[in-house]
């Protein structure tokens, strides 16, 4: 039985192992990767919410970061590449064939790299995921090399993580939003979701009783299945299972970056090589480990502990009155609470930005500025970005609700100067590179077209003007 086996004994968890290990390593490389096209843009030297001037303001507030004593694009492109590079030697294998401490080694570089990114990322890094790809990349850590058998404390500490994502998030919709509580909740979140994919217009357009099914199957998934995970197996690799295919349904369904990829990648250590064998009866998952050298003991136990201690004000957080979303109790970002959508808007708002080359009057011709993902041109389909997360355009929802933390200001005065690095974020530049003469920001209310809109139409979204945002400004040298 494992529960009686020791610290090293979890012998059919292989192919567990394997899946959290280079699965947690493909996120990095994608994160790593994000902050190499989108850092210096949104955070760098000449970005909208400098880093420099951020560390000036922040002090060792800003947390433990490579970059504390002094930040440039290039220390930022050379921590991120770097970052990638063994995220990818993880992704392949080539540290776990070696001794249990080269994994070691390696997790712990790329997740004390990412937390120098994170630590001064300020909004744009200020999402749940971020936090979840840092945890989960140090527990991962800790599952040693092929050599060895996967110890059985690290599996139970991933078990533990991914329950307090899926319990956090069920209990912060049980508090925050009575759509949740009355089943409602998918009447518009399908629509009104930060980000919406090709297939969001399908589910959103399901009958209404197969939306009510979906939030009752959701609140069982994340109130009741996670305790299960730890019951002995085969109940806990069931109950693996269930998350699983409840997180792909969110992955079909929606952009959310890698937060439901990266839980489908680490629910699967609960999954046994059992099942696989049972699947596939030729498969032949035993092998022969070598014996567990002390040190590993000695590194995992009080590694393990310090987790367990350090998730303590989490556990409480999932009982308490005010239950906090997506926080981090300390600045390594290890044992966070996790939680996700509390509340459910039913309106969508977007705002449009766009220029013009004319001065303002009746005749001036507007143009759209469109980017990747947010929805714009009402007859663009929605696209499928994640688990690749476009930063600029999750602010932009966040600015459609109200929500604006000194960004966007900079980001209009980045348009009227035709910044290239700003443009290389959006999907198409009207003006191809020339400086416009004024931008403005206007509100709409957006909703997806009917079958019948579509069909007579061909447009995914029915859109309306509600008000302007920013009226229209230019540069004060030309403005004078």
């Amino acid at each position: 039985m494992e529960w009686v086996a020791g610290v090293l004994a979890a012998e059919d968890y292989e192919v567990g192992r394997q899946i959290a290990q280079r699965g947690v390593a493909a996120v990095y490389l994608i994160a790593f990767l994000s902050a190499v096209a989108q850092f210096p843009a949104l955070l760098g030297e000449k970005g909208l919410l400098p880093v420099p001037v951020f560390l000036e303001r922040a002090g060792t507030r800003a947390g433990p970061s490579l970059f504390r004593r002094g930040y440039t694009d290039r220390r930022l492109r050379a921590v991120a590449w770097t970052g990638a590079a063994v995220s990818a030697l993880l992704v392949l294998g080539i540290p776990q064939a070696g001794p249990p401490w080269v994994p070691l080694i390696a997790f712990l570089l790329i997740w004390w790299l990412y937390t120098s990114i994170v630590n001064v990322g300020q909004a744009f890094y200020g999402f749940g995921w971020e936090s979840l790809l840092l945890e989960a990349g140090f527990i991962v850590a800790f599952l040693g090399s092929t050599e060895i058998a996967p110890p059985l404390l690290v599996l139970l500490m991933i078990r533990w993580l991914v329950f307090r994502l899926e319990f956090g998030a069920g209990m912060i919709k049980m508090r925050g939003d009575r759509s949740w509580r009355d089943l409602t909740a998918l009447y518009y979140h399908h629509e009104t979701q930060p980000m919406p994919n090709p297939a969001s217009r399908f589910f959103h357009l399901l009958p209404k009783p197969l939306h009510r099914l979906e939030v009752a199957g959701n609140h069982v998934t994340q109130l009741a299945v996670p305790f299960l995970l730890f019951a002995p197996q085969p109940v806990a690799g069931f109950a693996a299972l269930v998350i699983i295919v409840t997180q792909g349904w969110l992955v079909l369904s929606g952009n959310f970056a890698w937060l439901n990829t990266l839980t489908i990648i680490l629910t699967f250590a609960a999954v046994p090589d059992s099942f696989y064998e049972a699947v596939v009866p030729a498969l032949d998952l035993s092998g022969a480990y070598r014996p567990t050298p002390l040190y590993v003991t000695v590194v995992v136990v009080p590694a393990m502990l310090l987790l367990a201690y350090l998730s303590w004000p989490a556990l409480l957080n999932l009982f308490a009155r005010r239950q906090l979303m997506n926080a981090s109790f300390n600045r390594w970002h290890l044992g966070n609470a996790y939680g996700a959508f509390g509340s459910v808007t039913k309106v969508r708002y977007e705002v449009i930005v766009e220029g013009t080359l004319d001065d303002v009057g009746p005749g001036a011709r507007w143009r759209e500025y469109e980017f990747k993902g947010k929805p714009g041109d009402p007859s663009r389909m929605p696209r499928q970005f994640a688990p690749y997360h476009l930063r600029l355009d999750w602010m932009m929802w966040f600015l459609a609700l109200g929500s604006e933390r000194g960004w966007f200001t900079p980001f209009l005065v980045k348009l009227l100067e035709a910044d290239p690095l700003i443009l290389k974020l959006l999907r198409r530049d009207p003006f191809d590179g020339a400086r416009p003469r004024y931008v403005r920001a206007r509100i709409f209310i957006y909703r997806f077209s009917t079958r019948e809109e579509k069909r007579a139409t061909g447009l995914w979204w029915i859109r309306e003007p509600q008000g302007v945002l920013v009226h229209p400004a230019s540069l004060r040298a030309e403005a004078s």
